[in-house]
């Protein structure tokens, strides 16, 4: 019962968000193929994106030969409805990052949810420059390490978009989990993964490690 109640209420969220469902007595596979068409577009994007000499954060030495990233396949396992802790107490800190430069952020909410039959909890960032521009007021950072880096995936961990939700959930999907960009140009500047967002699992999801080749 508290697995279907979950497809109906992401179900739901996602027809606010503007998709069209037809009914059927499956939701569950409604859910799942509607999910997967979401991930195969966002990915397109990405690789068009990559593909884009204007915006593309690789060399023109890779971008030249490049056809697209290599993700894992897409699996709705990994789009999981965590509980949204916001912390309005939490003060400000500086955020290291591959270069010199340092953000501050500001840990804006704890999430916690179930992946791959275990609990695990996750800090999720503001960053205090960001916050102020129109476009970005929204915006939160979910950088996250796991248990296929340095294999499968960047060493370094990667990264997730996320915005403020209006309640106390928030839908991740791991699918959407990206590399740093200074996995592709050493000229970036990207913020380290911060140690206690180690998940102690394999996230099998999301894009894998660059191969420069």
């Amino acid at each position: 019962m508290k697995q279907i109640t979950m497809i109906l209420f992401l179900v739901f969220i996602s027809c606010k968000q503007g998709k069209k469902y037809h009914e059927t007595s499956d939701n569950q596979m409604v859910f799942i193929s509607n999910s997967i068409t979401e991930i195969l577009e966002h990915r397109k994007k990405i690789n068009e994106d990559f593909q884009n000499p204007e915006i593309s954060p690789l060399p023109d030495r890779y971008r030249k030969d490049f056809d697209a990233l290599d993700f894992f396949e897409p699996d709705t396992n990994y789009i999981v409805l965590a509980h949204f802790k916001r912390t309005p107490d939490a003060l400000p800190f500086m955020m290291s990052t591959t270069t010199d430069e340092i953000n501050e952020e500001v840990v804006y909410a704890v999430v916690s949810f179930e992946l791959n039959g275990k609990t695990h909890q996750l800090e999720v960032y503001q960053n205090s420059e960001l916050k102020t521009q129109e476009k970005y007021k929204d915006y939160l950072f979910l950088p996250f390490l796991d248990n296929t880096n340095g294999e499968e995936t960047y060493g370094g961990g990667r990264y997730i978009d996320l915005k403020i939700p209006e309640g106390d959930s928030i839908l991740i999907d791991f699918n959407k989990a990206y590399n740093p960009y200074c996995v592709y140009n050493k000229k970036y500047s990207c913020p380290l993964v911060p140690r206690q967002n180690h998940l102690k699992t394999r996230v099998l999801a999301g894009v894998k490690d660059f191969i420069k080749k």
